[in-house]
């Protein structure tokens, strides 16, 4: 069953630059894992300091495979020093 996962990003006041680095430079090497069907960076046009990821996995198994990976890893410890709040994402299984 194929597994969809969001993540909020809220800067700490100068940070924005920094998150944006950290997201640019995570996906290329996620995009290139075998179990990630599609991957994508936003930015809110309403708070400058507001930034997402969606991803899509082919199952459980391959984000499991994604979360261990050392540029996964180097993006959670770089990023957690620049947020506003604690590192957290949510994995969903689609409705319909």
């Amino acid at each position: 069953m194929e597994i969809f996962c969001f993540a909020r990003f809220h800067a700490r006041p100068g940070m924005q630059e920094k998150v944006r680095q950290a997201m640019f430079d995570v996906q290329g090497p996620t995009r290139m894992e075998e179990g990630c069907l599609d991957y994508g960076g936003f930015h809110s046009v309403r708070d400058p300091d507001e930034f997402y990821i969606y991803s899509r996995w082919i199952d459980m198994h391959a984000f499991a495979e994604h979360s261990a990976l050392a540029h996964t890893v180097r993006f959670i410890e770089a990023m957690e020093p620049l947020l506003d709040h604690p590192f957290k994402v949510t994995l969903a299984e689609k409705l319909w």
